[in-house]
Formats: structure tokens, C-alpha cells, sequence
């Protein structure tokens, strides 16, 4: 019979996630030397090697690949064993690992705190934020509860549901208020600046502008909203931000917001969870105040 531990799962696991000693032992909270051990000892039980080990890095042998797919059901069915168990001692969250998407965390991020703090008492709230795809990951795997992103997301195993519509609005230089608002045919001719790959929103605005990857010259990327801003601000080109974000936008940059005829472009923000969480009663519970909090932001930071 195999003996391995949980705890020697969970090593395994964060270097295999990681891809370093040292980075792995830094999100166990134990020594790299520790950590080393624990997976030589869990090679020499299994009788086969896990990683094949360089001088920088370290890579999953085959074996290693097949055993860490199976090792990430095993850790996230032990998660949700303890989030049946506080579901069943008090309805009440205690612990909410939340993802978020860069184009909502900064403007959204700082209101759903407080709100959940102030609403579920003693809750201890840990946020990633990543791209959608990354959360997906990290949500399937048992490393995340739920995830706040852009849906639909399409994914069979998670539970989608929808919080709030939010519209684009169009920034260009401060010289151009008042100016007619482009057709979003006009803007295709324009340098239009957007998110760098792997963004959604960079897609849905490629989407309503109606630019595909045949015409890469017109447009230039940033790596946030924030970046997008200032560019506009220079005078190279303009953007699409969502709406929440404009007034933290504007602190810091010269520029004018501008809302498109109709039909506006928007895009639908909900909560994504695992099918196979017992937790559905609280995190319903929590949508609640997420939209809350988010229509108290909109409203604040509406476009006229």
C-alpha cells in the first residue's frame, strides 16, 4: 500500500504550479530544504520520479503530468469536504477566495470589501486577481471559491450568474469635447488603443468596432486601463473603458468620456462557481451584496 500525505499533496501540487523551490516554498509558509524532502519523499513512495530538475527549474516528468491532474481532483474535494462542514456548523462564509478580472478590480475591488466585511462578520476575504482564463484555471483546480468576470464564460462545470450590464464609453483627448461621437464603422480608421491578448475586454471592444486580426496597424495595446488612459491623454489614438472605470480614470488623466448611439456596447458582469460547491447558499447570499455594492459604484460614476 502507497502512503503519501495530504500535506505531501499540497507540496506537490504549489511546486508543480510554480516551477520553483523557492516560490513554492514561500506558498507553503516552510522552508525550501523542507519542501525538497517532502517531494523526494513522495518520489521515493511512489517509486517514481515527479519532476525532472535543472539548474533554474523544474519540470513535471509524464508520470508527474498524469499525477498531478489527479492530484488537483483529490485537493479540491478535500477543499470542498471543509467548505461542507463550516457550510454545516454556520450558514454564514468565514473564508471567500475570490478571483477578479483587471478591468473590474480596481474600480470595484475596494466597495465589495467593505460591503462583505461589513455584512458577514469575521469573514476573511483573499482576492486574485488575473485574467479570465487564469481564474478559470484556478476556480476548476479548488485554488479559488467563486470569480467575478465578463460572461458567459461557457465552462459545463461552473454555475454562471449574471450581477449587472455595464456600457462602454468612448475617452478621447480633452480637445475633442464635444465633438460628434464617431460611427463605430468611423472607428476602425482611428489608432484605437486596447488591451494587451488574453484581456476579454479587448475582444468585446474589437468586436463592437467590428476589427478583426486582419488589421493589426490601427491598433496599439496596453497592459491596462489605466495605461490606455494616459496614451489617450497624449494624443496617440483612443479607447474604449467600461463605465465604472471612468471616474477613477479621469483623476489622473486630461481627457473627455463620450457615450456611443445606439446600440451602446456593453458587456454582462456575474459571479462564476464550481457545480459541485456546497456552498451555493452563500454565495447567493454574497451576489446580493456584490450587486449592491456594484450599483452603488455605477450610479456614483455614472456618464452623463
Amino acid at each position: 500500500m502507497t502512503n503519501f500525505t495530504l500535506k505531501q499533496l499540497r507540496y506537490f501540487e504549489a511546486l508543480a504550479r510554480d516551477g520553483r523551490f523557492r516560490r513554492a516554498a514561500d506558498a507553503c509558509s516552510i522552508s525550501q530544504p523542507a519542501l525538497s524532502m517532502q517531494i523526494k519523499e513522495l518520489e521515493q513512495e511512489l517509486g517514481s520520479a515527479l519532476f525532472e530538475r535543472t539548474a533554474r527549474q523544474v519540470k513535471l516528468t509524464a508520470f508527474g503530468q498524469m499525477f498531478a491532474l489527479r492530484v488537483r481532483d483529490i485537493l479540491r474535494a478535500v477543499d470542498e469536504l471543509g467548505d461542507l462542514a463550516r457550510a454545516s456548523r454556520d450558514p454564514l462564509l468565514t473564508r471567500l477566495r475570490i478571483g477578479i478580472i483587471p478591468t473590474i478590480a480596481p474600480y470595484l475591488l475596494p466597495a465589495i470589501i467593505n460591503d462583505l466585511t461589513r455584512t458577514f462578520d469575521g469573514i476573511e476575504i483573499q482576492v486574485r486577481e488575473t485574467l479570465t482564463g487564469k481564474l478559470i484555471q484556478e476556480l476548476a483546480q479548488g485554488e479559488l471559491d467563486m470569480a467575478i468576470v465578463a460572461l458567459p464564460v461557457s465552462e459545463p462545470a461552473f454555475t454562471e450568474l449574471k450581477l449587472f450590464e455595464e456600457e462602454f464609453v468612448l475617452v478621447r483627448r480633452r480637445e475633442d469635447e464635444g465633438k460628434p461621437v464617431p460611427e463605430r464603422d468611423a472607428l476602425r480608421e482611428m489608432r484605437l488603443l486596447l488591451l494587451e491578448e488574453g484581456h476579454c475586454f479587448r475582444d468585446q471592444a474589437l468586436s463592437f468596432c467590428k476589427i478583426g486580426s486582419t488589421r493589426p496597424r490601427e491598433v496599439m495595446e496596453g497592459s491596462s486601463l489605466s495605461t490606455l488612459v494616459q496614451m489617450v491623454s497624449a494624443g496617440i489614438g483612443i479607447t474604449l473603458i467600461p463605465e465604472m472605470a471612468v471616474s477613477v480614470e479621469q483623476r489622473s488623466a486630461e481627457v473627455s468620456i463620450s457615450r456611443f448611439q445606439s446600440p451602446q456596447p456593453s458587456r454582462t458582469i456575474g459571479m462564476i462557481w464550481r457545480n459541485s460547491t456546497p456552498l451555493v447558499a452563500q454565495f447567493l447570499q454574497i451576489s446580493e451584496v456584490i450587486r449592491r455594492s456594484a450599483d452603488t459604484v455605477r450610479e456614483r460614476h455614472a456618464v452623463g
